[in-house]
């Protein structure tokens, strides 16, 4: 800061505001500032900016310090055309800033992109910390970005990572389900049944189908439903699903998918009075689902959290024992389910 107000022939103090965008310095003052600054590299350091913002109570810094957020989604265009990985990027941005930091953007599956070459990128940018978002089919990271993972301090969101496994945050799946099941039971369902792409429930654990076989422990044997796994050969021939809707009657469903709603009305079933649906990652649209929030977003904050905490522990590399962090969920009425009667 000596440098930039010798130059500018102006006091710390000034720069150390206009650094700050504060409103009491000059828009013209605070852009001679800001452009001296980059001009001569100048950055905050990230934990003492976050300690003197606190005692000023002010957030107004700009961030100096870079994270990476990588998209591991087959679609490059994911972080906003895919339904549920947009409130992630929201948290990790979000938080980030808070923090002091920047967020730059790269996509796993880019073919000119390898663990080398994004290592030199990140090390020209100073940047030492990353976010995996948006892995959705499985749970193995590209082979490619070995050298990547050994040097930075990882986090990835959403799953639990195999070969290597990372520190990653998620929503607690298993816990999500359950109180989903004691939420309609309350209401009076006694038939509840899981609709889910068996390739999903398996991505994640089982944490699914482990959290409905749990909260049907409640209910007589006689009334525990064996749950439905083929969505993806459902779209193709429905009778798979009605098959199963005949044999096994339940009284509400429980699925990530709107689909299953247009194949029960389809049915001729009326929702909710012949059957209940309970989204178990309710979104905006449609407005009128029961399920759960599983904020994605606090999700996003969290991964950035626990990145930031490594960084400062320079804990880098793959962890000999990675961390988990769940986020709770949280239920949200709605018009498809209804109390029931006797």
């Amino acid at each position: 800061m000596a440098t930039i107000a010798r130059e500018l022939g102006v006091s710390k103090n000034t720069v150390s505001l206009a650094l700050r965008h504060d409103p009491q310095i000059p828009a013209a003052t605070r852009e001679r500032v800001q452009a001296s600054a980059k001009r001569l590299g100048y950055a905050l350091h990230p934990v003492v900016s976050h300690l003197m913002a606190q005692l000023r109570q002010s957030h107004a810094a700009a961030p100096r310090h870079t994270l990476a957020l990588l998209n591991a989604n087959r679609d490059r265009d994911a972080f906003h055309s895919h339904p549920t990985l947009p409130a992630y990027v929201e948290g990790v941005r979000r938080r980030a800033a808070q923090q002091g930091y920047g967020v730059d953007t790269f996509w796993l599956h880019d073919p000119q992109l390898d663990g080398a070459r994004l290592n030199r990128i990140l090390r020209a940018r100073g940047i030492r910390g990353v976010v995996v978002v948006g892995l959705m089919e499985e749970n193995r990271l590209p082979e490619r970005f070995a050298a990547t993972w050994r040097r930075h301090a990882c986090v990835v969101t959403g799953v639990r990572t195999h070969e290597p496994t990372l520190s990653f945050c998620c929503v607690d799946h298993h816990a999500l389900v359950l109180q989903a099941v004691e939420r309609v039971l309350a209401l009076g369902y006694r038939r509840p049944g899981l609709v889910i792409e068996g390739r999903i429930d398996r991505l994640v654990e089982g944490r699914f189908s482990s959290g409905m076989w749990v909260g049907q422990q409640a209910l007589p044997a006689g009334q525990r439903v064996a749950p439905f796994l083929e969505i993806e050969e459902a779209r193709e021939e429905s009778g798979l699903f009605y098959a199963w809707l005949d044999r096994e009657k339940p009284d509400v469903l429980f699925t990530l998918y709107n689909v299953v709603r247009r194949w029960v009305e389809e049915r001729g079933l009326r929702v909710p009075r012949d059957l209940g649906l309970v989204q178990l990652e309710r979104r905006s649209e449609p407005r009128d689902w029961a399920g759960m929030d599983q904020h994605n977003d606090r999700t996003g904050e969290a991964a950035v959290d626990m990145v930031i905490s490594m960084l400062h522990s320079q804990e880098l590399g793959v962890p000999e024992y990675p961390r988990a962090t769940l986020i709770g969920a949280s239920w949200v009425d709605g018009t498809t389910v209804r109390r029931q009667r006797g």
